[in-house]
């Protein structure tokens, strides 16, 4: 499998080639377009109970869509639903926690599962599960915005607010909670943020859509009482 991210950073594709009979697991609604002769198959991950897990608490579809190669190869177009950057991260056999809304794809070797994130992070919106990506391959996330990627060493910290978390690497310890109690949580627009604790890596995305959503909603014209 070949990935080649075009258009970035703000409205990022994934072309991702495909060797004959290879196959493409991807979120479904992220398919832009396919070449002829690739085939694809749409079911649900792991019985119905693993996927609806994955669509109530992990924020995901129900279905997965699977693309695979014809006897020549085959190409597939991946875009994510707001404007924003992809990242292709191999995997050697290592984990990442997802935040929920940036899976795009893998490929047939990364296993998918909920995890739990703390039930804190329901406050934030975000949800109550995050995605466990595992296994040997190759993972395609999405962001809104850019992505900023850190490295932390061990015993290295970093603060993070939860809206502007996409991923982080599962041996990371992690803290979630609100800057200056629940005063800032619900008046100051900050919410919650996640202490990191290293070694690892951690994906960031430049823009929250929580942030994204109340800007709109400020916007909207209050009805008159009269």
């Amino acid at each position: 499998m070949e990935v080649d991210v075009l258009y970035r950073p703000s409205y990022a594709v994934a072309r991702v080639r495909l060797a004959p009979n290879e196959a493409l697991n991807a979120e479904s609604g992220a398919m832009v377009g396919m070449s002829a002769g690739t085939q694809v198959e749409t079911k649900m991950r792991g019985g119905v109970l693993k996927s609806l897990t994955r669509s109530m608490l992990g924020g995901e579809s129900f279905f997965i869509n699977t693309f695979r190669g014809g006897p020549q190869g085959g190409e597939v177009l991946l875009a994510p639903s707001l404007p924003g950057d992809i990242s292709v991260l191999p995997l050697q056999g290592h984990s990442l926690l997802v935040q929920s809304g940036s899976y795009l794809g893998s490929s047939e070797g990364i296993a998918v599962d909920t995890k739990w994130g703390g039930a804190k992070t329901f406050f934030a919106g975000e949800g109550l599960f995050m995605l466990k990506c595992a296994g040997t391959g190759t993972l395609i996330l999405s962001s809104y915005g850019a992505i900023h990627e850190l490295v932390l060493a061990e015993g290295q910290s970093y603060t993070v607010d939860t809206g502007h978390l996409v991923a982080f690497s599962e041996t990371m310890r992690f803290n979630i909670r609100s800057i200056g109690g629940l005063k800032s949580l619900f008046f100051s627009g900050e919410g919650l943020v996640v202490d990191l604790y290293g070694p690892g890596k951690v994906l960031l995305q430049t823009r929250s859509v929580q942030s994204f959503l109340s800007w709109i909603i400020s916007k909207i014209p209050k009805s008159s009482s009269s």
